[in-house]
This record gives structure tokens, sequence and C-alpha cells, in this order.
């Protein structure tokens, strides 16, 4: 007997949400950070790179301009993540949030890696390795970039430590466990924009010290392997969820346990879970009731259990109940993916 899902927006009572309420709109806020910060950086990084012929500086403006871009693809996916579920997707649209990620991710590894590694193997081959004129600009782009940089990072950080007081949970582990892309992007961007800066500093001040342009050309291979690592991080990440991940196997215990300890069922036989976006899942378990239970009491039951799991594990959206036979079944604990 199978019973069709519930949704439920009741407040999480054992497991919290990933989120507080209104973390999209922070998300929001952060990624506008971002945005406003990396347009500007990138104009100022390509003046300075023009003027100091800095193969270097010109790696971070291309690493600049492909974090604007992905910062639009962000609030892209943002606005669409948000249209309510139809015919064509009844279980809405949460996954737009993995497919811009992704596509923020390709733009990291294409105009910010593949442009920065072009810099850095035409620097090593440069025969001139006099500095040109405009130095002075390049090393101010760079200070001034890097505590935007970081300011932005630290707006991004000031977010991850709120969600992670609204859990309860420490820094690092919120920091790990999210499962808002848009806010794994701008940390991943972030990051790897304050590290390019440092990057592109050694470089210029070695070229100048030395007068060798090869400080240049190893900060922008160096630049160039740090966005191919957070692209193939980012890309990864958005192609396990795009594909349909599980919950955590330890929230996937917990949900069993809860199951097995009701008195009207008498074994799981599977348990199938799957996140549809930040903050919301699908749950399908196949149970065996107990013997005696009539076809009366089974809807009760089922709708107990349904609006109980809601109310303990907020992000199960959709929770699908299979009465089954467990002498015939394959008996089994949670399924992993």
């Amino acid at each position: 007997m199978s019973l069709s899902p519930s949704r439920s927006a009741a407040p999480p009572e054992a497991t919290p949400a990933t989120g507080p309420p209104g973390g999209e709109e922070e998300t929001r806020g952060t990624v506008y950070v971002a945005l406003a910060a990396n347009l500007a950086i990138a104009a100022a990084k390509v003046v300075g790179g023009v003027l100091s012929g800095s193969s270097a500086l010109l790696s971070e403006a291309a690493h600049s301009v492909a974090d604007s871009l992905n910062e639009v693809f962000l609030l892209a996916s943002l606005r669409r993540s948000r249209k309510r579920p139809d015919r064509k997707h009844p279980f809405g649209y949460g996954k737009e949030r993995y497919f811009w990620s992704l596509l923020a991710a390709v733009g990291i590894f294409v105009t910010g890696g593949c442009f920065s590694f072009y810099q850095g193997v035409e620097a090593l081959g440069s025969t001139s390795d006099s500095p040109s004129g405009g130095y002075a600009v390049a090393l101010a782009v760079l200070t001034v970039a890097g505590l935007v940089e970081g300011a932005s990072l630290a707006r991004a950080l000031w977010q991850v430590r709120r969600e992670a007081a609204a859990n309860g949970r420490r820094f690092v582990r919120q920091l790990r466990l999210t499962d808002d892309p848009a806010l794994r992007t701008v940390l991943g961007e972030d990051g790897a924009a304050v590290a390019g800066v440092v990057m592109a500093l050694v470089g210029v001040l070695g070229h100048l010290s030395t007068g060798d342009a090869a400080w240049e050309g190893g900060a922008s291979l160096g630049i160039a392997a740090l966005l191919v690592y957070v692209a193939h991080r980012l890309g990864k990440e958005a192609r396990g969820q795009l594909i349909g991940e599980a919950l955590g196997h330890r929230t996937q215990q917990e949900i069993h346990d809860f199951l097995t300890r009701q008195p009207e069922i008498d074994e799981v036989t599977a348990l199938l879970t799957m996140r549809l976006g930040p903050g919301a899942a699908l749950l399908a378990a196949r149970v065996d009731l107990v013997g005696g239970t009539d076809s009366e009491e089974v809807e009760d039951v089922c709708v107990r259990i349904k609006r109980e799991l809601a109310h303990r594990w907020s992000e199960l959206d959709h929770v699908f109940l299979d009465i089954t036979d467990a002498r015939s079944a394959r008996r089994s604990g949670p399924t992993q993916a």
C-alpha cells in the first residue's frame, strides 16, 4: 500500500534545517556584495594590467571577470529556483541552484584558469627582463583588490557563522556541511581571489626586485592552478547534487531509527533520500507494519508519522511511505548514495 507525499512547513524539532529563516536573502546579499566587489576590481585590474604590462595582474583581471560572470549566474539561480512546482517539475526547481553553480565552475575554469595559464606561459617565454612602467599602479591595484576581496570573503564567512549559530554547530562544521551552492561558490571564489592577489603581489615584487619576468609567469601559472582546483571542487559538488545526492549518512540513520521506534512499524525494509535543493529533500521509505493493523488505522498511522518526520526534519518536503510485507521484501538499513 502506497500513500501520497506530504508537505509541511512545521518548524524543526530535533535536527535543524540547513540554514536559518531568511538564509536565501542573506545569500542574495552575499552574492551582490561579491558582484559589486568583482566588477570594480576587474575594471581596476584591467587598467592596471594594461598600464604596467604585468601578466600576473592581467591574470587576476581575468579571474575577477570570471567571478563577476559567475555571480550573475548565481543570482539567476536564486531567482529561478524559487519557481513553484508545476506539472512538468512536480518536485520544484530547487536543483536550478546546482545547475547554475556548475556553470559558474565551468566559467572559473575557462575564463579564469585558461587565460591565466596562457599569460603564465607567455611571461615565461618573454625575452624582456626589465619591468615596464606603471608598476606602482599595479601594486596599488593589487593592494586595494586584496582589501576588497578580503571584505567580500569576510561577508560570506559572517553568513556561515550566523548559520552555524542558528543550527547549533561549530563554525568549521557548518562550513563543511552547508548545502547552499551559491554560498559555497562565493566562498570558493573569494578565497581563491585573496590567494590569487597574494600570488600576484609576490610575482610583481619578485619581478621588480630581480628584473626576471619568470616571477610573474610563475605567479600566473599558480593562479591558473588555483582556479582549476576551485573549479574542479565546485563542479564535482554540483555534479553530485544534480544527479541525485542522498542526505548524509547520519541523517539517514536518525530517520531510520525514528521509524523503527514507532510502535506500529515492525521493520523498515528500505529507506531512500534525495536532495531537491538547499534545505529541501525527498524521503521514500518502505515499512512493514506490525500484525493486526487494520486498513482504517493505516491511513492515520501514516499521516501521523509523516507529520512527525516533517516536524523533526524540516528539509523533508516530500515524504512517501510504502506499506509492504517484510517477509517478502529485502531486509536492509538506510540506503546510501
